[in-house]
């Protein structure tokens, strides 16, 4: 059971220091803090907390009218974890602009995943998602959230890729940040490499892609990889791996990248049995 409510009433007071400023503190970095922002994204990670997989709240700021609704949800939350209430005009002064949901939570990392280690994790059968320059955190949320819906067994981004632990990202993963395990930090080559060697099936995303993605073949293991929106995989991957394409109507040059993680994410897991 959660902590009991202590009022705030000075937007300095030292106690939410870490939910100050949000926006700004976004761009500077938290030191293996993240902001969970929202009802959902909340409760979400009191379910990582419970299920012990890293993630953890050191604290929790609500505004004074959303108490009463999420009490179910802050039950989930040790008594360890302080939760402290505010007026809008006191939680809008913290947050440095004005945050209608009125929930917010300053959560920890678990410590980071660099390839070797999540490969050592994953199942026999495995779907996984490889991202190469995902610099848009709407759509790396977006690529999560899709990765939870059909059953996806991690995320691996490259070092270029934008931190999925991005507020932005988690809000809209709606929370599946904290539940897919993903890896962050390798060169693309060093990633997919790592993916070859541990068996899986590697197939790059591209409208030049040689054939369907209905068409990729079930298998064991299989990686689809992501390029950044725009410039796509670069050439070195494509030349590297078998590729497929989403097929559509001439055009437009190509799907958003988090629309074609879905409709490929469904394709194959359709193929590996993991969709009805």
């Amino acid at each position: 059971m959660a902590a009991e409510p202590v009022r705030i009433d000075d937007p300095a007071d030292p106690r939410i220091a870490g939910f100050v400023s949000i926006r700004e503190r976004d761009l500077t970095g938290r030191e293996g803090l993240f902001i969970a922002e929202g009802t959902v994204v909340l409760r979400m990670l009191g379910q990582a907390q419970a299920r012990g997989n890293g993630f953890a709240a050191e604290a929790i700021l609500l505004l004074e009218i959303r108490l009463a609704g999420i009490a179910e949800v802050l039950a989930a939350f040790p008594p360890a974890v302080p939760v402290y209430i505010a007026s809008q005009a006191v939680f809008d002064a913290i947050a440095g602009f004005n945050m209608h949901r009125g929930v917010l939570a300053l959560g920890r990392k678990p410590a980071a995943e660099i390839g070797a280690s999540l490969l050592a994790r994953l199942p026999e059968t495995s779907l996984v998602l490889a991202g190469c320059g995902l610099s848009n955190h709407d759509n790396a949320g977006s690529i999560f959230r899709n990765a939870a819906a059909f059953g996806a067994d991690a995320v691996f981004l490259d070092e270029t890729s934008c931190d999925p632990l991005y507020r932005k990202a988690i809000r809209v993963s709606v929370g599946s940040v904290l539940t897919v395990p993903f890896s962050r930090g390798l060169s693309g080559e060093a990633m997919l490499r790592g993916l070859a060697e541990a068996g899986f099936e590697i197939w790059g995303l591209s409208p030049r892609g040689e054939v369907p993605v209905a068409a990729i073949p079930a298998a064991r293991r299989i990686a689809l990889v992501l390029g950044t929106e725009g410039e796509g995989l670069p050439e070195n991957i494509l030349s590297s791996f078998r590729t497929a394409r989403i097929p559509q109507r001439p055009g437009l040059d190509s799907l958003n990248v988090a629309t074609a993680s879905g409709i490929a994410l469904y394709q194959i897991a359709l193929a590996m049995g993991r969709v009805a």
